[in-house]
């Protein structure tokens, strides 16, 4: 037999009291990778295999959020029938068209809240910082400014998201998958930020089946975020919950909104993280 060269079809090789079959030998001469004639094909082939996997996970990704109320971008009723919901929105778009901020703030009523209250003026603001915190706003109507101009007129190195308590009748999964499909629009849109997602706080001034939901959503987060790129959960809960299980009503005046002293207690931790990241993107050679 000539170096190199394959056994012939007849030939076996001996082992300790049998034969190996043809496909064995092949397998051994080769350390079980084939002939280099076969080697690209198996290579391409593998290549052509992952693709189709991830194109199938994507599909399914799709699927799954085209069936989830949470993550299909919905404009709110308007309820009350005064407009505020979509003035609020487009004033949104048409102030920012002369900013560069370096931070925008993205999400419900506990983002427009905040901007009320000192803590705001002495920790955001000298950080060129946008608010654009909407009312009871779900995941879906985040995603649906998101998706008509809120993020079209500014490039921020940072964006915070806060959202999720105020989904009605969904599910802890829902939600979850409502916010991933709010960092993925943000991605696609302002590819350069960086998201830092808020952890739900807990509600309610008792344990009640919504501060479980939202113990869960953050669960799934949890799990979730790391696959995807430049994204960052950020627990800001300084301990609301007492050891009786309740809230003060001196943290969360209503159980669900923040007082005053409560964001005194949840945005030093936030303010550190954003000096950490901004410091982080301005050293950075990419940037």
């Amino acid at each position: 037999m000539s170096s190199g060269c394959a056994v012939s079809i007849s030939q076996r090789i001996p082992t300790v009291g049998r034969t190996l079959p043809r496909a064995c030998i092949t397998a051994r001469l080769y350390g079980g990778r084939g002939p280099p004639s076969r080697r690209g094909g198996m290579v391409q082939a593998r290549r052509e295999d992952s693709f189709i996997g991830e194109r199938a996970s994507e599909k399914r990704r799709m699927s799954e959020e085209e069936q989830n109320p949470a993550a299909i971008p919905t404009p709110m009723s308007d309820v009350q029938g005064d407009g505020r919901w979509i003035s609020m929105h487009n004033h949104f778009v048409s102030s920012s068209k002369d900013k560069e901020p370096e931070v925008v703030f993205i999400g419900d009523s506990n983002v427009q809240i905040m901007h009320q209250f000192e803590v705001w003026r002495e920790l955001f603001s000298p950080l060129h910082a946008l608010n654009f915190g909407g009312l009871s706003d779900g995941t879906q109507h985040v995603l649906w400014r998101l998706e008509n101009g809120e993020l079209d007129h500014v490039k921020p190195k940072i964006i915070v998201l806060w959202v999720g308590t105020y989904n009605q009748g969904h599910s802890a999964e829902q939600i979850a998958g409502g916010i991933l499909a709010i960092i993925r629009c943000i991605h696609h849109r302002q590819p350069q930020a960086k998201v830092i997602v808020l952890a739900l706080l807990p509600r309610g001034k008792n344990p009640n089946p919504l501060r479980n939901r939202n113990l869960q959503v953050n669960k799934l987060l949890e799990e979730a975020l790391p696959a995807l790129p430049s994204a960052f959960l950020l627990d800001a809960d300084p301990g609301f919950v007492h050891s009786d299980g309740t809230i003060s009503h001196h943290d969360m005046y209503d159980y669900l909104h923040l007082s005053r002293h409560g964001y005194t207690r949840v945005c030093p931790t936030l303010h550190r993280t954003l000096l950490q990241f901004l410091e982080a993107t301005n050293t950075s050679p990419d940037q």
